[in-house]
């Protein structure tokens, strides 16, 4: 029985620990915002998405491990094409949404 060494490092509990209660905090600040009625339609949705990209770096860092390995370079750079790709199907779908609503 062979014996491997595992030299990957995965974070410490600490890091963890902090992640789990910034996400806990960002996922309960929308949630009192919504349940509460403390804001109108507009900010409302724009405090959510905030508290949500926040959120999605939160979960790249400290439980991704997004900045660690041997190119995080890439790791970064593919990360942005895919959000560029993302992003541009999503405002490409709503704006071809809009543009059909108004026609019609």
């Amino acid at each position: 029985m062979t014996n491997y060494e595992h030299t990957e490092h995965t974070g410490s509990l600490k890091a963890y620990v902090i992640g789990f209660i910034l996400s806990l905090i960002l996922t309960i600040i929308p949630l009192f915002l919504v349940l509460n009625h403390m804001m109108a339609k507009t900010p409302l949705m724009v405090s959510i998405l905030i508290a949500a990209v926040l959120q999605f770096a939160l979960q790249l860092f400290f439980f991704m491990h997004i900045r660690e390995g041997d190119k995080p370079r890439y790791n970064t750079m593919a990360l942005i094409l895919g959000l560029v790709f993302a992003v541009t199907l999503v405002f490409g779908s709503v704006w071809i949404m809009e543009f059909n609503s108004v026609v019609q």
